[in-house]
């Protein structure tokens, strides 16, 4: 009876170190815990550590926590002006409601993987098919991966999924044609660059034809100006001079004066004799009469 005793004894400790160890659940940092009851989920394990279930009735599945890559295959789009181009991307996505992706995608990462391929190729083509060729080349600035980002917007949601980020790593014309759409563009571009230079041509002329306008405006005026004032002086000379001729007192010095200035002007070159004949006015000055 003792050895059956110890044996059950035994027996029923290991069973319930079985049942003890069944019923811990261990969640790591980058995993989510899904502990089901009969295939059901029951609840979901967010933090890390040590949580329990009950054996033999629930179940445990993980799903991952982390940020998740995926590769999306080569393609081809059409832009709006019907050009084909190569569109290769990828792109960051994560899974932030573990039960809806459970209980929508069956809890498979391919699942998901083909979900979004799926949505994310179709906002590519919408986003591309509504740009030209040229502008897709030239905007390579991050406003594509905005704009199918912003195209998503939240109909992921309803997998329980994240679309944290979408990158292209080729968006790029087919070979056998890339040379000419090029050298398309190139021309176009010198086109441009033609008008704005016969533009800036014009404009500069403009502005030149207005300065010289207003330089001979101010120099006619100018010109009128000093007429105006030599007229004036010339007029005051002539008013001084009368006057002083109009007196006695003074008429006398101005004559013998100007004789002066008369006889300085007639000297030239290295002679400086003047012969004067008795009866020349200037004689007469020297003489007194």
């Amino acid at each position: 009876m003792k050895t059956t005793a110890k044996i059950l004894t035994v027996f029923i400790l290991c069973m319930a170190l079985v049942a003890g160890a069944s019923s811990i659940v261990i969640t790591q940092e980058n995993e989510y815990s899904l502990v089901r009851q009969f295939g059901k989920i029951d609840h979901v394990v967010s933090e890390a550590g040590i949580s329990f279930k009950i054996p033999l009735i629930q179940s445990v599945d993980t799903l991952p926590k982390e940020i998740l890559l995926y590769d999306l295959s080569s393609s081809d789009v059409i832009t709006s002006d019907k050009k084909t181009m190569i569109c290769d991307s990828y792109i960051l996505w994560q899974i932030v409601d573990p039960q809806k992706f459970a209980q929508t995608l069956n809890s498979s990462i391919t699942n998901a993987e083909s979900r979004l391929d799926a949505i994310v190729y179709n906002s590519t083509k919408n986003i591309i098919s509504s740009t030209s060729q040229d502008d897709v080349i030239s905007g390579r600035n991050g406003e594509l991966s905005a704009a199918i980002m912003q195209n998503i917007g939240n109909s992921l949601e309803q997998y329980g999924i994240a679309l944290l980020s979408f990158e292209t790593k080729k968006l790029d014309l087919p070979g056998d044609n890339k040379a000419a759409v090029y050298e398309r563009m190139i021309s176009e571009r010198d086109n441009i660059a033609a008008t704005y230079t016969a533009e800036g041509s014009s404009e500069a002329q403009m502005i030149k034809n207005t300065t010289d306008k207003e330089v001979t405006v101010l120099l006619s005026e100018a010109e009128k100006e000093a007429a105006i004032l030599i007229a004036e002086g010339e007029a005051e000379y002539m008013r001084i001079l009368s006057e002083a001729y109009n007196d006695e007192s003074k008429q006398e010095f101005y004559s013998f004066v100007r004789s002066l200035d008369a006889l300085k002007a007639s000297m030239r070159g290295d002679n400086k004799t003047v012969i004067l004949s008795p009866d020349s006015p200037i004689a007469q000055i020297f003489y007194g009469r």
